[in-house]
């Protein structure tokens, strides 16, 4: 599978070091906004090896984006079912949603998320909830 298949039109980025505490399994990110372009929101490619996802979080102060670009994935708000997620998708997530969002256990993921604001890390996706989906 080529790099722009794993990670949509924007690329693969480097391994998600910065973030990796909030995730279950390796993702990518590829920034896409710089701090000198003077807007409040940041911009980035995050992409999601199979099998990874991010912890439950909340955004305070703003909200987040998500703009799917390949592969298949998972997006989960607290008390609802998750949702199955494929390239052309969009999720708008507003403040204060707990939420988490991550690859299919066989596909890789990757989705643009504009994010502004701050986010509020949480536990971990629970695995045996995690397994039971798709």
């Amino acid at each position: 599978m080529t790099n722009e298949n794993k990670s949509g039109i924007f690329g693969l980025g480097e391994k998600n070091v910065a973030y990796q505490q909030y995730f279950i399994g390796q993702s990518y990110l590829q920034g896409l906004s710089e701090p000198g372009d003077e807007i409040d929101v940041n911009v980035a490619n995050v992409t999601f090896e199979p099998g990874c996802r991010n912890n439950w979080h909340i955004h305070h102060d703003g909200f987040q984006i998500l703009l799917v670009t390949s592969g298949e994935g998972w997006y989960q708000e607290a008390g609802k079912p998750a949702q199955l997620l494929h390239a052309g998708d969009r999720v708008t997530i507003h403040e204060g949603v707990k939420h988490w969002h991550g690859a299919t256990k066989d596909s890789w993921f990757s989705h643009v998320a504009i994010t502004k604001g701050s986010s509020e890390w949480l536990e971990p996706v629970d695995d045996a909830a995690y397994a039971k989906l798709g």
